[in-house]
């Protein structure tokens, strides 16, 4: 009864991520909504935590590259970097995926990646490369960067006491295992990547919307030749600007004992969240960079970019919320039924923890659910460690805030949810650098 019951609420919530996708825009989230509604209404589950602090760092992280776009630093900057990819456009399904990498590397958190989401799908559409390949692979590399980060949560899951702190393994050797193993396994899903769809100009939604007037090709190549040739000065005081706000958010996510420090209610030395901090330096960092590059409020409203991040915040507080709702009640149908399949093979567990990573949507979590069950196992702490990026895969289904945003941010619908929603855009790059990363990572293990 109660599997029934789990089965007929996941095919509910893949039945409204799969009509949202069909209609569009902000269809995600609303729909997401309509299954929160019927499975706190219907099923009497409890509601899920609201994505707020998700919901809030992609609206600092978007008005500063709305900011960015209203003073024409967003121009400038995607003329830059189309110098250096003139004579290789390819290569920004390589380099695109490598700097989300980066970023997220540092930072300790995917959501830096959404100041560089619009940037590279810009720069592929006007070099009538498909956005789909680098932008695929950029959420997928984002996601990376925290299985490795030294300041992410989830490393400090999977190195803390109760886990494989205990068991003699440190900061030093998951970054020495897992950053190589990523890196590898972006290049590898980057190259697979370049050569999966149709080209731009045969791709027949791209057509559609240019057909339409929705996307005009020849204009996006005049302001990209604009760009190259005559950037407006004013606007690289605005990328400095911008710049200076992402660095500032790798700097306090690298060394957290430099952020704010006050005390908590319970009088303990608090250190300024991960969250808090990145929505206060990117939105103030937007002040900065109307100030120095002369823009205005209402040209940052009316962009393409403010009006991308405004869909992908709709999206997620109805699709994230609906999968949390559903995957925290039934959590311990999940662990159990899971947990035995690593009883006879312990490699198994690396799919146990993709499969959990996919219900309970957080790295972290799924640390701190199933590798406690590795330990108990035996299973060698090197091998739980050479699985770490197992917990990636989340990819899954398309209902991740970096999904949904890289989707809002392809003008060209390149990047979309599949007609069955499992065969979405990300699908093949997220299975790629997982099996590539840990297999790298075992390599590494056995010659440490």
């Amino acid at each position: 009864m109660v599997t029934t019951l789990v089965l007929i609420q996941l095919v509910l919530v893949l039945v409204c991520i799969f009509i949202g996708a069909k209609v569009g825009g902000i269809g995600m989230g609303i729909y997401g909504m309509v299954g929160t509604l019927i499975l706190v209404f219907g099923f009497g589950l409890a509601p899920g935590a609201l994505p707020i602090d998700v919901m809030l760092i992609i609206v600092s992280v978007i008005v500063a590259s709305a900011a960015l776009q209203s003073t024409g630093g967003l121009d400038y900057l995607v003329g830059q970097a189309a110098k250096f990819l003139r004579h290789h456009p390819d290569h920004i399904t390589f380099y695109g995926p490598l700097c989300c990498w980066l970023f997220c590397l540092v930072a300790g958190t995917a959501h830096t990646c959404y100041s560089l989401l619009p940037i590279i799908s810009e720069i592929a559409q006007a070099k009538k490369i498909r956005p789909e390949r680098p932008l695929s692979v950029s959420v997928i590399a984002a996601s990376l960067g925290i299985t490795g980060s030294p300041v992410s949560a989830a490393t400090a899951a999977i190195i803390s006491a109760d886990i494989l702190g205990g068991k003699g393994i440190e900061l030093g050797d998951v970054i020495l295992v897992c950053v190589p193993a990523s890196f590898i396994a972006i290049v590898a899903a980057a190259f697979v990547q370049n050569h999966i769809g149709k080209e731009l100009a045969q791709d027949p939604v791209y057509l559609t919307k240019v057909k339409s007037g929705e996307i005009d090709p020849v204009a996006d190549e005049q302001n990209l030749h604009q760009a190259e040739t005559h950037p407006n000065p004013q606007a690289k005081y605005a990328v400095w600007a911008f710049f200076l706000g992402v660095i500032a958010v790798v700097f306090f996510g690298f060394f957290p004992e430099f952020r704010p420090h006050y005390v908590d209610a319970n009088g303990q030395l608090t250190a300024v969240s991960t969250n808090n901090m990145i929505e206060m330096i990117m939105m103030s960092d937007a002040a900065l960079i109307l100030l120095v590059g002369k823009g205005s409020i209402q040209k940052t409203v009316s962009g393409n970019v403010f009006a991308a991040g405004m869909n992908a915040m709709v999206s997620i507080f109805g699709v994230a919320w609906m999968g949390d709702t559903f995957f925290k009640n039934n959590q311990d149908f999940f662990v159990n039924h899971f947990s035995g399949l690593i009883q006879s093979v312990p490699f198994l567990f690396a799919v146990v923890l993709f499969v959990m990573s996919i219900m309970l949507f957080s790295q972290a979590a799924t640390v701190r659910t199933i590798y406690p069950l590795g330990i108990m196992l035996g299973i060698s702490p090197l091998y739980l460690l050479a699985m770490f990026t197992a917990c990636n895969g989340y990819f899954f289904l398309p209902n991740y805030p970096t999904e949904v945003a890289a989707i809002g941010f392809d003008r060209t619908g390149s990047t979309r949810v599949g007609r069955y929603v499992v065969n979405h855009s990300f699908q093949v790059a997220g299975f790629i650098t997982t099996v590539v990363s840990i297999s790298v990572a075992f390599v590494i293990i056995h010659l440490l």
